[in-house]
């Protein structure tokens, strides 16, 4: 497979935050726009949406255009793993008052804009006042043995289901470099159409990389917990970490690998990357 001539063109306005040094990137104006223009064919109408900046795991190959979007975590004092989700409030946006659920981060602005695209603009949980708890539970039929037989579907994930988790293997790529699972967020008593999957793992690579001062991923990983949106960014197929055998033809059995079109991303890379946020639908 044919790699991109170059990663990180001027108009990308990417920044590297784990492999290598933290980059300085500013977003270039048109480029932005233009390639922002890209990823969104709606119209203007509906709750928030527009330019964002947000983290996720850096696309290393195929046709994704760019990263999908963290999540950032924390554990609880019971050990329970929950993502972060940001208190509502409502601004004035092009003149327009629309309620978002916005915080300051890890030196960041994180939104619930970070998850609308692929659809997901639509689903409940992306509402930024959803009647949801933020706990991650297990999600149905997933690719993993150990969760298969060790937890049940909507059970809420724990600290300890996971404490194999330096040295864990199933014999795609390397043993020890993470322990993954899918599970959903925000999804609770919603059709499943409306269901947000989200890809977890646990690594000593993000513990690591909290002991080496990153500011972001100290302030959205929690106890070497990691997290994304597990939408491809492609055409929206649900990706998976050391979920097939086949990921080693492209040389994804480390990585985030979609089978549909072979896109492949890096969860141990988190970049910064922009995008056009799709409107909410407007309420009725």
């Amino acid at each position: 497979m044919a790699e991109a001539d170059d990663k990180y063109p001027a108009e990308s306005g990417r920044r590297r935050f784990i492999k290598g040094v933290v980059g300085s990137a500013s977003l270039a104006g048109l480029g932005t726009v233009a390639a922002a223009g890209i990823d969104t064919t709606t119209s203007p109408t509906g709750a928030g949406g527009g330019i964002t900046q947000y983290y996720g795991p850096e696309n290393i190959a195929g046709p994704a255009p760019r990263a999908m979007p963290q999540i950032p975590i924390e554990v609880d004092d019971e050990g329970f793993v929950k993502g972060i989700w940001p208190e509502p409030e409502t601004v004035t946006e092009q003149g327009r008052e629309v309620t978002v659920a916005r915080m300051e981060l890890g030196g960041i602005t994180y939104t619930s804009e970070w998850f609308q695209y692929c659809g997901v603009q639509t689903y409940p949980g992306v509402d930024p006042d959803a009647d949801q708890d933020n706990f991650f539970r297990y999600a149905s039929s997933p690719p993993y043995e150990w969760q298969q037989e060790e937890v049940e579907p909507g059970e809420r994930v724990k600290v300890e289901h996971f404490e194999d988790y330096a040295t864990w293997g199933n014999g795609i790529g390397r043993d020890g470099l993470g322990k993954p699972a899918l599970v959903t967020w925000r999804s609770q008593d919603v059709p499943p159409s409306g269901t947000l999957p989200v890809q977890i793992i646990r690594s000593t690579r993000f513990e690591e990389l909290t002991d080496q001062g990153s500011d972001w991923i100290s302030a959205s990983t929690d106890q070497g917990f990691y997290a994304n949106l597990n939408k491809c960014t492609h055409f929206c197929c649900v990706p998976g970490y050391k979920a097939l055998g086949s990921s080693a033809r492209f040389n994804a059995e480390n990585e985030i690998y979609c089978q549909c079109h072979q896109s492949v991303y890096d969860p141990y890379n988190i970049v910064e990357v922009s995008f056009v946020a799709l409107p909410r639908p407007e309420e009725d």
